[in-house]
């Protein structure tokens, strides 16, 4: 190899060096780009995210309170007669974390009662191990504890499954209505 030819071959490896420098300057600034369309799209995620935790907690709330104001003047389910109602009751403990969203106590008796806005077949699952929190309890060990599912939408399937384990269902039927009408002025 002569001079010439090794002084154009540095020379065009000189070049190249530089376009390859170039083109990975090109490729960094596509990368932060992508980086910073995803960092857009991870924000965007979350919002909604959150937009779809608020209504789900918005119907579970909604499914909750028709509930809890259709059964606290009648206290009863069958023909079991409850002294009171309770409802989004927690329990810590150093192994359980635990809510109830209405419980119905005389006693003797304990109805637990799971609300959903439309009820999963899942919920099945997880009324069995509320029931087991509620054994854990001194008040209740002693107690016969009831459970069910009550909700908007309740399929067929979770209809069946709670029969299957002998758990009630109730369902929304018409409309409960509680007035407050203290001063009615003609508009």
């Amino acid at each position: 190899m002569t001079d010439k030819e090794l002084k154009e071959l540095v020379a065009s490896i000189a070049i190249a060096q530089k376009e390859t420098e170039k083109q990975m300057q090109e490729t960094d600034k596509k990368f932060q780009e992508v980086e910073e369309q995803m960092q857009e799209t991870d924000r965007k995620l979350d919002k909604v995210a959150k937009l779809v935790g608020s209504i789900s907690n918005n119907q579970g709330d909604v499914a909750e309170e028709y509930f809890v104001n259709s059964l606290k003047d009648i206290l009863k389910i069958g023909n079991l007669k409850f002294d009171y109602l309770l409802n989004n009751v927690r329990l810590q403990t150093k192994k359980i974390n635990d809510e109830f969203d209405i419980l119905l106590v005389n006693g003797e008796s304990l109805a637990l009662i799971e609300v959903k806005y439309k009820a999963h077949p899942n919920v099945i699952e997880s009324l069995a191990k509320k029931i087991e929190h509620l054994k854990m309890l001194p008040q209740y060990k002693n107690y016969k504890i009831y459970a069910g599912v009550a909700g908007f939408y309740i399929p067929d399937e979770v209809v069946k499954k709670a029969k299957e384990k002998g758990y009630f269902i109730l369902k929304r039927k018409g409309n409960l209505i509680e007035e407050y009408v203290d001063n009615l002025i003609p508009a």
